[in-house]
């Protein structure tokens, strides 16, 4: 190991960022200094203005990934370096926010019902009847439900954060059978790589679980286990909750980030008094019929 890549990650665990994220920034620092065949504390501005372009433009990365890359260069030298001049030479792309495509309930169950396995159904399961993150998921353990209460934890979730979550009677019953079928001891999903001493799976499998129950279920949207979380939080709007409620539930720190979920219920949006209404506008049968190009200025 490099004196600045254990510098970077000693910053990055001084500030308690997860192990994922130390992983991410410390590849993509990495995956810049290869770019260059240079240590990254040797290269300036330039080199971090083509790079950006170089991510964009060649390897057509959307300003979302690149995103990621400019917050880990960011840190590296902004943090790790202490070099506060920097900040202005590596600006964050302009990312299109696109409000995703969600599932009815209808789908829901068409997924759900398309598992392969009751250890495919049970984990569906959870991801709708919780909202939980896929990596949340994959950590789940027995020991974090409490079926006497009613309740399900989340332990050291994003931010380092643990939350409390409503079990319902539906999944419960589901989470008995898993149990009574695959007898796990510690992990709620163990890993079937690690029989003699049990692992959590990662979360990619929770990501292709979900991603090829879709498929058989005939579903054309873009079906992920964020966007199930994003269908529990829209559906749980529609049937009447809080949004103070659901960001506790979803675990966000904003309530801004919560509120985007008024732009993705039907119910609140068929709610809206449009003013179109109140105009006292002749009848539509009084328009001509007849079709005119329009005048050229």
């Amino acid at each position: 190991m490099t004196h600045l890549r254990k510098m970077m990650l000693e910053e990055l665990e001084r500030r308690n960022y997860s192990e994922e994220t130390t992983r991410r920034y410390l590849r993509f620092v990495e995956r810049f200094a290869q770019h260059f065949g240079k240590s990254p504390d040797k290269l300036g501005p330039d080199h971090l203005r083509t790079y950006q372009v170089y991510l964009l433009k060649q390897r057509k990365l959307e300003p979302g990934s690149v995103e990621n890359h400019v917050a880990a260069l960011r840190f590296l030298f902004v943090r790790t370096l202490q070099r506060h001049e920097f900040r202005q030479f590596i600006p964050y792309p302009k990312v299109r926010r696109k409000l995703p495509k969600i599932l009815s309930r209808e789908e829901v169950a068409r997924l759900i019902d398309a598992s392969s396995s009751l250890f495919e159904r049970t984990l569906l399961m959870v991801l709708y009847g919780t909202g939980m993150r896929r990596a949340e998921i994959a950590r789940l353990k027995i020991a974090d439900i409490d079926s006497l209460r009613m309740i399900l934890h989340v332990v050291d979730g994003k931010g380092h954060k643990d939350r409390d979550l409503p079990l319902s009677p539906a999944l419960l019953e589901t989470l008995r059978a898993h149990w009574r079928w695959l007898k796990p001891r510690t992990y709620l999903f163990p890993s079937r790589l690690h029989r003699d001493r049990e692992q959590p799976i990662t979360d990619k499998i929770v990501w292709r679980v979900c991603t090829e129950a879709a498929k058989r279920a005939g579903i054309r949207k873009a079906v992920s286990p964020h966007l199930v979380r994003h269908t529990w939080a829209t559906h749980l709007l529609e049937a009447g909750t809080d949004l103070r409620t659901i960001q506790l539930l979803l675990g966000h720190e904003d309530l801004e980030v919560t509120a985007r979920y008024l732009h993705l219920s039907e119910q609140h949006l068929h709610q809206v008094a449009n003013p179109i209404e109140e105009l006292k506008l002749a009848s539509v049968d009084r328009s001509s019929r007849l079709y005119h190009r329009p005048l050229r200025p």
